[in-house]
């Protein structure tokens, strides 16, 4: 059966902060993933499939099932531990990848599984990998993340919180790295989502369809000239797709180098004491993406500009809100401190 042709990131019509939450987090995979709220037919999925393009290679451990990074021993898994014990371990490049967790996923086949015939007949372990092996160093993308077993989100939380998974089975464990970025989409008419797991989300954006005639128009010439000829229709947009996949790799390199001012992490500071947000993690994130939108532009330093272009993706869904209380944030204040400053 022919592998069907993705549809072209750069041929997604508006939704211009969900493109950008979802380059953010590529940019700068430790800044916490992304969290897509919207009604159904508003491209949520087709934006975080189509992103899959446009994802760099990684240096990995050849054979690996983790993809572990050769730079990073510290974080080997348990097998590339035991074969680096007998000298340097081969190296390749693997493509990034969206890894997709199914809502129905059994916990077996989330975290790996252990073969204890082959343990105690042979003496070693045998570890069959599950989907946060596979998306270690990746995107894992669940649809529908509001409808996930809550067994499976403690799972997620856990590995999200440590970076490790860990398996373990009648006294025989295994471990191995799980960091990834983690990409959740949902409709919130069917149901919510645990706070514990939305507080890990870095960035949270909510989308609607387009409400302008000659966008939504747009739409639908762009969807149908794509189901008549995908390879056709991907093939005009191959250039921009280009152009941003080096625009992503550079700002990929750029970012471990991108400054931050004082008068910058005041500005962050005071924008949580602003809006009454809890904790600290909505400061820390809010630089971290102000250093990602900084390396995307191609800037070697944090302004206020990135800031206020972040905003709203952090924290929107960090807001301190009394029970049943759906109004609507009021982004004055915080337009006025970081537009004051721009």
């Amino acid at each position: 059966m022919k592998h069907r042709t993705v549809y072209p990131f750069t041929a997604i019509v508006g939704q211009e902060e969900m493109k950008t939450a979802l380059l953010l987090s590529i940019v700068m995979p430790s800044l916490g993933g992304v969290l897509i709220k919207g009604e159904k037919g508003t491209a949520k999925s087709t934006a975080v499939r189509a992103a899959a393009a446009l994802l760099p290679d990684l240096h990995a451990v050849r054979g690996c099932a983790c993809h572990c990074d050769p730079a990073r021993p510290e974080l080997y898994c348990d097998a590339c531990q035991e074969r680096s014990a007998e000298g340097k371990l081969p190296q390749e490049e693997v493509p990034m990848c969206v890894v997709e967790l199914p809502v129905s996923a059994t916990e077996d086949r989330v975290v790996g599984t252990l073969d204890m015939e082959t343990a105690i007949q042979h003496g070693r372990k045998a570890f069959e990998p599950g989907i946060l092996a596979a998306a270690n160093r990746n995107i894992l993308y669940v649809d529908e993340i509001n409808l996930l077993e809550d067994h499976i989100v403690d799972i997620l939380l856990d590995s999200a919180a440590m970076g490790v998974n860990t398996v373990e089975r009648e006294g025989i464990s295994y471990a191995h790295p799980a960091r990834f970025v983690l990409i959740g989409t949902m409709n919130p008419e069917e149901g919510d989502i645990r706070p514990q797991l939305l507080d890990r989300f870095a960035l949270s954006v909510t989308v609607a369809g387009e409400q302008d005639a000659e966008s939504r128009v747009e739409v639908i010439r762009r969807r149908i000239a794509y189901e008549r000829d995908a390879d056709a229709f991907a093939a005009t947009y191959a250039a921009e797709q280009e152009q941003l996949h080096t625009q992503i790799v550079a700002a990929r390199q750029r970012v471990a180098n991108v400054a931050v001012p004082d008068d910058i992490l005041g500005l962050a500071a005071q924008v949580s004491l602003t809006l009454g947000v809890d904790g600290h993690r909505a400061d820390i994130t809010l630089i971290k993406a102000g250093i990602a939108h900084a390396a995307l532009a191609g800037r070697t330093a944090v302004n206020a500009e990135d800031l206020l272009r972040v905003s709203r993706l952090v924290l929107a869904h960090r807001m301190r809100r009394r029970p049943f209380e759906e109004e609507a944030v009021d982004w004055s204040a915080v337009d006025a401190i970081l537009g004051a400053s721009a």
